[in-house]
């Protein structure tokens, strides 16, 4: 079993991008990253969770969401009550993975990145903030801000 983890984790690494990076910056198309990072659709309801929660994304200490339950939501970030309306999940990924690549020198942290980064918790080495399927779960939650609906 143990010969089959390491199998698995080297092959995870050949298939990894040779300068360290999660995303290979052949899949970023302007301010999009099309391809998911998983298999698995995003789960709205636990983006949700990842994006209040200090130990994950706590985005909330940045950013405001109208009508969502949590005390002390910031004004650092843009409102993000109707991000859907603005965004699609491509642009939303990107900004999530790693926002400096379409804004450099942006105060938001890079969520799925391990290189090029400075002051990094001993808990963060070598690993993201944000797994591939956290991205996608909150990218789910923010495509679900709306303020529009499919028939106006």
């Amino acid at each position: 079993m143990i010969r089959l983890g390491l199998v698995i984790a080297a092959m995870l690494t050949a298939c990894a991008p040779a300068n360290g990076a999660l995303v290979s910056a052949a899949d970023i198309d302007g301010d999009r990253l099309e391809r998911p990072l998983t298999q698995d659709a995003g789960d709205p309801q636990r983006g949700q969770a990842i994006f209040i929660a200090r130990e994950q994304g706590h985005c909330v200490l940045c950013h405001v969401v109208e009508n969502l339950d949590v005390e002390f939501q910031g004004n650092v970030g843009p409102t993000l009550t109707s991000v859907a309306d603005r965004l699609d999940p491509a642009q939303l990924r990107l900004r999530v993975v790693d926002y400096q690549i379409v804004r450099p020198g942006t105060l938001m942290p890079s969520y799925y990145r391990i290189h090029d980064l400075y002051r990094v918790g001993e808990h963060f080495q070598n690993a993201p903030v944000l797994s591939a399927q956290d991205v996608e779960d909150v990218v789910a939650y923010l495509g679900t801000l709306k303020t529009m609906t499919e028939h106006e």
